[in-house]
């Protein structure tokens, strides 16, 4: 059994329109917003996409020693065109940020949690969903740093 290398990760929730990211502290316990990212929608096909530089900039900005991709799987834990969607989002990413890793984790659900989360405490309707996509990213990190510490 192994601990978890001591450094910063950054959460990653793959949306369409906009990129949910989330940090952790170097220590791997507690996972809190960053940023959202909006998503190019019509990328040259000879150049990076502007929200995979922006996602780029910041592993640099917050020397993150990995990146942690949240896997969309459906509730009978099948991958879907989303999941496919992402795995090749996941895979530009890696490319751009090489040799930082890219790690794909089950999300199943974790938007809902991030939006129920968020309801709860009173944030609804324009400003929810301008956090939902950092939250959902938090939800993504922060189960797996829980995960990453019961192997240990």
């Amino acid at each position: 059994m192994t601990e978890l290398s001591r450094g910063v990760r950054l959460g990653v929730d793959v949306g369409q329109v906009r990129i949910g990211v989330s940090r952790s502290d170097p220590h791997g316990v507690l996972a809190t917003p960053l940023r959202t990212v909006a998503r190019e929608q019509n990328p040259r096909p000879d150049a990076v996409p502007k929200d995979l530089v922006e996602l780029a900039a910041l592993v640099v900005e917050h020397e993150a020693v990995e990146v942690v991709v949240g896997l969309p799987v459906n509730l009978a834990g099948r991958h879907g065109p989303a999941a496919e969607q992402v795995k090749a989002y996941a895979r530009q990413l890696a490319d751009v940020i090489a040799p930082v890793p890219v790690t794909l984790t089950d999300e199943r659900m974790s938007t809902v949690v991030a939006s129920r989360r968020l309801a709860e405490r009173g944030v609804r309707g324009k400003r929810q969903r301008a956090v939902v996509d950092q939250a959902a990213a938090v939800e993504i990190l922060q189960s797996w740093l829980d995960a990453q510490r019961r192997r240990t």
